[in-house]
């Protein structure tokens, strides 16, 4: 293990944000490192039994703000937490980590592998010390650490009793804008995130609802030809990485598919799948804005 060390309020390295908080940790544990980009950062937090929609739509929001250099802070923990530091690593961004337990104690141990990527590519931090265990308690204590760290709380996919709600709790007391990603009215995972954007929290269709929301394309602000370059750029990677994550049915599908419409019995013919398989993928696609329904039960290709 990487040599751990020792932060407290007044050093140079303490995060900024954190001293803008009630009740800042004294001092932070760390493995890795803490950076001044790093006060130009955004929280992705939700459930640890996240829904195949929920990990999707976090892993992308991560990786598109890790594109345009924002940080990534978590809790490490199994499920949207993993997805939005897996998200920030496949974009080679930075991401914090924020733990309920000592260095000595990583919870949970099946992310200890997760762990040792996260403080080479950022900072997995803790307030308490090497042997602490991941008492329950520790962890509402975590969570203030997260929305201090960050400008602002996206809440992917919670239940009613969700730990992630605990966490834009914070963030509203702690003058943070709290997000939330929509889900489905008759899915239990997504009715806290979803009575928070009802009592007032922000949408998140896309990374953009973050950056105008928060201002983030005025910090380094540059020339609308550089501007729609980059743009460009994220657009080629971000497409790139939807397109890696699919699976070889998925691809099959697509690269059968253009903006011209195709008959369903056209792609069962030049796929070689079954109906109920080749249904089963067009509705996962349906779902990822690849793939579009139209008239005449013709398909054609979205271009993201």
């Amino acid at each position: 293990m990487a040599e751990i060390y020792k932060i407290k309020i007044g050093d140079a390295e303490y995060p900024k944000n954190l001293n803008n908080i009630y009740y800042p940790p004294k001092a932070l544990y760390v493995n890795g490192s803490i950076l001044p980009q790093d006060d130009i950062a955004i929280a992705l937090v939700g459930s640890r039994r996240a829904s195949v929609y929920g990990l999707e739509a976090c892993e992308k929001l991560a990786f598109e703000l890790g594109l345009r250099g924002i940080t990534v802070v978590s809790g490490m923990a199994i499920g949207i937490d993993t997805a939005a530091h897996r998200g920030a690593l496949k974009a080679k961004a930075r991401t914090i980590a924020v733990m309920g337990s000592g260095h000595n104690r990583i919870y949970p141990p099946q992310n200890e592998k997760l762990y040792r990527e996260i403080a080479g590519s950022g900072a997995v931090v803790t307030e308490f010390e090497d042997d602490a265990e991941p008492l329950a308690r520790h962890f509402p204590q975590r969570n203030r650490i997260i929305s201090g760290l960050s400008l602002g709380v996206i809440v992917v996919e919670a239940a009613r009793n969700s730990g992630a709600l605990i966490t834009a709790n914070f963030a509203a007391e702690q003058g943070r804008t709290v997000f939330a990603v929509p889900g489905k009215i008759s899915s239990g995972t997504s009715a806290g995130a979803n009575e928070l954007i009802k009592d007032g929290a922000r949408l998140v269709q896309s990374v953009e609802d973050v950056i105008e929301e928060l201002s983030l394309s005025r910090i380094n602000p540059v020339s609308k030809e550089k501007k729609a370059m980059i743009d460009k750029k994220l657009i080629n990677q971000a497409n790139a990485y939807v397109y890696n994550s699919l699976t070889d049915d998925e691809r099959t599908i697509c690269r059968a598919l253009s903006d011209e419409p195709v008959y369903i019995d056209e792609l069962l013919l030049s796929s070689g799948f079954s109906s109920s398989k080749a249904a089963k993928i067009l509705l996962n696609l349906e779902l990822k804005k690849l793939v579009k329904e139209v008239p005449g039960k013709q398909y054609v290709r979205v271009e993201n």
